[in-house]
């Protein structure tokens, strides 16, 4: 039986001013994030396509996290697999160096392209202007959040041709150390669409949702409570049948938006009188 082949487009990349990395991706495959992208903090990110080999991430992150180049680990993960010439990975490590390679059996289109903090790359694709789009995107964002560059850069690959044979699944990746849910996480977005007409959208949608319920508001942004304010919560959490605020906010999810009552972060705020 034939090896299914992740014919895909991503991007893996990195912001070492937050000390950030990620991969991004897109495929007419099913559930394309179980199999291609590969994180972890400080150490870098790896996306492995084509007739993929999952073993290019494990793999790929052990040779990182000893301090290994992109290009090292790219050289090694092809060098000892005997079915490289189909193979296609992205590697980006922990000083931002990145290193892509595409086999010489891919299917066309496919071709990569790197620079200072990402690694694109894809196979089976309407043309180079999909990869040139991820590449071309990456650099035009600088200073705006990974996560948010890399779903812009999926928009933007797609736009420019994206995977020859349509769309289906997408994910995004994005570690941080200590960075992740209560701050006891590595994992600051791991999001994934597995079998959707429009993956790139639906995965823009519940990164909105992740932001609501996982983000952070500057602390110099939330409102002060005065004694008009603290009324209209308490008015309307006695609607909902709710003591505290902090017993309404675990309910609808944004607990790690509330500390205390003297201070009101504005989206939770919002949230609370579309409750009511």
């Amino acid at each position: 039986m034939a090896e299914p082949v992740v014919a895909t487009y991503s991007i893996a990349a990195c912001d070492l001013d937050a000390q950030r990395w990620g991969v991004a991706v897109q495929s007419k495959f099913l559930a394309v994030g179980s199999v291609v992208p590969w994180a972890e903090p400080q150490a870098g990110a790896v996306a492995t396509q084509s007739y993929a080999n999952p073993r290019y991430g494990p793999d790929g992150l052990a040779l990182l996290r000893k301090g290994r180049t992109a290009q090292e680990v790219v050289d090694a993960l092809v060098a000892a697999d005997e079915g490289r010439a189909e193979r296609q990975v992205g590697v980006v490590d922990a000083r931002g160096g990145a290193a892509t390679f595409t086999g010489e059996s891919c299917q066309d289109w496919a071709g990569g392209r790197t620079g200072e903090g990402y690694a694109a790359q894809g196979n089976i694709l309407v043309s180079a202007a999909t990869v040139d789009a991820l590449a071309e995107t990456f650099e035009r964002t600088a200073g705006q959040p990974l996560a948010e560059r890399l779903l812009d850069c999926l928009r933007a690959a797609q736009a420019a041709g994206g995977d020859r044979r349509g769309q289906q699944s997408a994910s995004l990746l994005v570690v941080e150390k200590d960075g992740g849910y209560a701050k006891l996480s590595d994992t600051l977005v791991d999001l994934r669409v597995d079998d959707h007409p429009l993956p790139i959208e639906e995965l823009a949608r519940i990164y909105d949702a992740h932001q609501l319920l996982f983000g952070a508001t500057p602390r110099e942004s939330w409102l002060d409570v005065d004694d008009e304010l603290r009324a209209e919560i308490r008015e309307r959490l006695d609607r909902l049948g709710h003591g505290s605020l902090a017993d309404w906010a675990g309910v609808a999810n944004l607990e790690e938006r509330v500390d205390g009552e003297d201070a009101i972060d504005p989206l939770v705020l919002r949230e609370l009188r579309r409750a009511t």
